[in-house]
């Protein structure tokens, strides 16, 4: 055996390959991963008036607060739920939130998540992280679970045309 490797170890090719097996190597251990950049608020009006849509619909949300949580959302409403599909019909949604969530489970928003981003001429998108948590089982574990929330603004007020929920 040893005599096999004495005959390849002055061999041209192989100290290519070795050169070339290195290069890539050295490239793929030493190549630069794109940093995500940290969230800055963009418009600091907007972001202050989504956070306080945010905490108005879900203080509705949390208190079984139907009439409120219907006057936020678009008669044209889209929510797309990863477990659930999607539902389009407002007051269908509305009755599976009365029949399901209420007084079931309560919503908190994991503090620093949020994300807003302005839509010229239209609203925002609201992006963030929370957590339910399911009264009928008390000991069950709530882990975050990502949201994503188009606002509309019309004659200064704001709706949610969409919705996308993942848990």
């Amino acid at each position: 055996m040893n005599s096999f490797i004495e005959a390849f170890r002055d061999s041209f090719i192989i100290k290519v390959f070795i050169a070339i097996i290195m290069f890539l190597h050295s490239f793929f251990t030493s190549a630069q991963i794109e940093e995500i950049p940290e969230y800055k608020i963009v418009n600091t009006k907007l972001y202050s008036e989504i956070v306080k849509m945010d905490s108005i619909y879900f203080t509705a949300y949390n208190k079984c607060d139907i009439k409120t949580q219907a006057s936020i959302y678009n008669e044209n409403i889209e929510f797309f739920h990863d477990k659930g599909g999607l539902a389009t019909d407002k007051k269908q949604l509305l009755k599976s939130i009365e029949e399901n969530i209420c007084n079931k489970v309560t919503r908190t928003l994991i503090k620093g998540s949020l994300e807003v981003y302005p839509i010229h001429n239209y609203g925002a998108i609201e992006i963030g992280y929370h957590k339910f948590y399911n009264e009928e089982e008390p000991n069950a574990k709530s882990v975050p679970s990502k949201f994503i929330v188009t606002w509309k603004k019309e004659n200064e007020n704001w709706t949610i045309t969409k919705v996308i929920s993942l848990h």
